[in-house]
């Protein structure tokens, strides 16, 4: 049997898990936290990270948690790891990129594993009046785009692209109304017009 096989010769025996080898002696501590620092360093180079999602990737790497916890301890000192600050941005871009709710925007820092106190701080950048008129901006992008169809079909597809983005059925309902009755004054201003010259 070649060196590296399974004995029932179905591949290479599985790796060791960290704290495997952690126990075993073939790791010592000192080297698994060095491997969990540059693991931590490549993952916030390519993006910024929440605490929660690098203790979870370390965790599914198989570092302990004893270890993991000290160590992202050290990056929230040193400003690698700053959840508040990620919260901010995260609704920052998402706002202005996508359009997204204050309530799609909870959701995502939610999943990503932000405090329930720091993503409130965060959604504060979003009032009210900011969330309105970011609906209002993509009711009047998707019914341009959707000119010639049905008005039905029109207010069930842009309904239909709010509640996607997190925007309540009442507020997506009366944005598209409004719309839709700004578009027709527009269309009877244009067709007097047309038959006065």
């Amino acid at each position: 049997m070649s060196p590296g096989r399974r004995p029932d010769g179905r591949g290479k025996t599985p790796r060791p898990s960290i704290a495997e080898r952690l126990e075993t002696g073939d790791l010592s501590r000192e080297e698994a936290t060095e491997q969990a620092r540059e693991y931590v360093l490549r993952s916030l180079t390519g993006a910024p990270r929440s605490r929660a999602q690098l203790t979870q990737a370390l965790g599914r790497r198989g570092y302990p948690e004893e270890l993991v916890e000290p160590l992202l301890d050290r990056m929230e000192e040193v400003g690698l790891v700053d959840d508040a600050a990620y919260a901010d941005s995260l609704v920052r871009t998402r706002y202005a990129e996508r359009g997204l709710s204050r309530r799609a925007l909870a959701e995502e820092l939610r999943r990503k594993g932000i405090d329930d106190d720091l993503a409130a701080d965060a959604l504060g950048q979003v009032d009210d009046d900011d969330e309105r008129a970011a609906a209002a901006d993509l009711v009047r992008r998707r019914l341009a785009r959707t000119r010639g169809l049905d008005r039905d079909v029109r207010v069930r597809r842009t309904v239909a692209a709010l509640g996607r983005k997190g925007y309540g059925p009442g507020l997506a309902f009366e944005l598209v109304r409004s719309e839709l009755e700004t578009e027709a004054d527009e269309l009877d201003g244009q067709g007097v017009d047309d038959a006065g010259n």
